[in-house]
């Protein structure tokens, strides 16, 4: 570990005393990530600029581990993907694959040439699907599939999601209308084991696939947040409902049933079950107290263990569900047992000191226990893994308790 990255303590500018806060678990180790890959302590800012290496990170807004133990990263700001063959043990470990990109020292949207099967534009969500990768090209409008993981640097995707062929990149395929195979700014892919989901936030909505897609531009089988494939209508066109998204982001699976993080509305949606047809339901809301509200931090400035601030990014695993809080700059984890009343609060925190504290690394420098504007999180095994964005690096951060 870099000794560089100090702990900090908190500034006490961004504490605020709140009366019967509920007390909260800590949810990642205290003594922060046990690896940093990506930042340094002369890289954090925007003042910096951050030179595409195959050690360093620009944006990153997903990360994911595969069984094998192999790294997946979507290097959101140098448009490409980077892959460790094994869990990196140390800060700083150079990636072993490179996709997007014809080397490691060059970025750009589509490696500044035309859109292809191996070529990316702000690459976003990424996850395991069986065998096999799955990544949310969003700025390319599409999905790209490796039917097995990518072992060698530059392999180009078995299928494409959004677009007829892997050489468009249109936002709905060049229409004004959406359909069930078409996407626009599509910025997370998840897979469940048995359906491939995707939210398919420019549109307002959350698509699934029944099976894991085997050819290029197939349909999807149901759509989430909108009446039917052909409507794109932010909340579907009317008042917020526990049936309306705004700004779809992540989506993860808890107990069984779906989860999905609808950054625009300042909620996460839970649904105890897969849903089964369009436009569905949820069956409880979190981070507001009805199905009305939508204001971030409910309408308050500082946060509570109730509230969310643009959440991006979600994670369940056991009995917990863990979202990226990211606007608030912090971590927090949800008991499911506790998810079956309105306005459940959360368990536990990370990142900051306690319920009320917000800001970007605790407006501090940048430490191993903070993060700025964290858009995703993942979990493999005992191991948190978060594309902390702002800080342009990726954390593995242990469990509590782990």
């Amino acid at each position: 570990m870099d000794s560089r990255i100090a702990h900090v303590s908190l500034a006490p500018a961004a504490r605020r005393a709140v009366a019967d806060a509920s007390p909260c678990e800590p949810l990642l180790a205290v003594e922060g990530a046990r690896v940093i890959l990506g930042g340094s302590d002369a890289a954090f800012g925007l003042v910096n600029p951050v030179v595409p290496a195959a050690t360093s990170l620009f944006g990153p807004r997903g990360v994911c581990a595969a069984p094998d133990g192999s790294l997946w990263v979507a290097d959101t700001g140098h448009h490409r993907l980077l892959g460790w063959r094994t869990l990196p043990e140390r800060d700083g470990a150079p990636a072993d694959w490179l996709i997007g990109q014809p080397a490691f020292d060059r970025e750009g949207r589509n490696a500044h040439g035309p859109v292809g099967a191996a070529t990316l534009n702000v690459p976003t969500g990424i996850c395991v699907c069986g065998d096999g990768l799955a990544v949310a090209d969003a700025w390319n409008h599409r999905v790209l599939i490796w039917r097995e993981r990518p072992t060698r640097s530059h392999q180009p995707a078995d299928v494409v999601l959004g677009q007829a062929d892997f050489s468009a990149g249109e936002p709905n395929r060049g229409t004004a209308t959406p359909e069930a195979d078409t996407l626009f700014w599509p910025y997370c892919v998840a897979w469940d084991g048995a359906r491939l989901w995707v939210a398919d936030t420019g549109n307002r909505r959350v698509l699934a696939w029944d099976r894991l897609p085997r050819r290029r531009g197939e349909p999807a089988n149901l759509v989430l947040g909108q009446p039917d494939f052909r409507h794109r209508d932010e909340n579907a066109g009317g008042s917020p409902s526990a049936a309306s998204l705004r700004w779809p982001h992540a989506i993860t699976f808890p107990a069984g049933g779906v989860a999905v993080a609808d950054a625009g509305n300042n909620r996460l949606m839970l649904w105890h079950r897969p849903p089964m047809h369009d436009h569905q339901a949820c069956d409880v809301i979190v981070g507001q107290a009805d199905v009305a509200s939508v204001e971030h931090n409910r309408g308050n400035y500082y946060p509570d263990a109730a509230s969310l601030n643009m959440p991006y990014g979600a994670a369940a695993e056991g009995d917990w569900l863990l979202v990226a809080d990211t606007a608030n700059s912090r971590l927090l984890a949800w008991h499911l047992d506790a998810l079956g009343r309105p306005g459940p609060a959360a368990a536990a925190l990370a990142a900051q000191p306690d319920w009320s504290a917000k800001g970007d690394n605790r407006w501090q420098p940048a430490a191993r226990d903070s993060v700025c504007w964290p858009y995703s999180i993942a979990l493999h095994g005992d191991t948190a893994l978060i594309a902390d964005s702002g800080n342009n690096r990726v954390l593995l951060w242990g469990l509590h308790g782990h």
